[in-house]
């Protein structure tokens, strides 16, 4: 019986690690590959560099995006999009 609760704190740490730690992660990992699989072109973007833009072009063999900026034409990695605006944008105008 001491020999089990002599285990009783990693047990309790491991716990803890998980459910604070790692699941969020997996979580959230989840959600950015969901998001990159959503998007679509026509699609008002910001780039994790924070550029905003248009995607213009999506390219599903090498997994870029070109983004329609106010400059020009960028291509970007699907994974380097951050956020997507055009519901954002959207929703915005629905509450004003």
């Amino acid at each position: 019986m001491d020999y089990i609760l002599q285990y009783w704190p990693f047990v309790a740490v491991m716990f803890v690690f998980y459910f604070m730690i790692l699941r969020p992660q997996s979580q959230r990992r989840k959600a950015e590959k969901q998001f990159a699989e959503s998007l679509k072109v026509g699609d008002r973007v910001i780039t994790t560099s924070g550029i905003h833009g248009k995607v213009a072009q999506m390219n599903e063999s090498s997994g870029t995006v070109v983004v329609e900026t106010g400059a020009g034409k960028v291509t970007f990695e699907r994974s380097a999009i951050s956020q997507e605006l055009t519901s954002k944008l959207s929703e915005s105008t629905l509450k004003a």
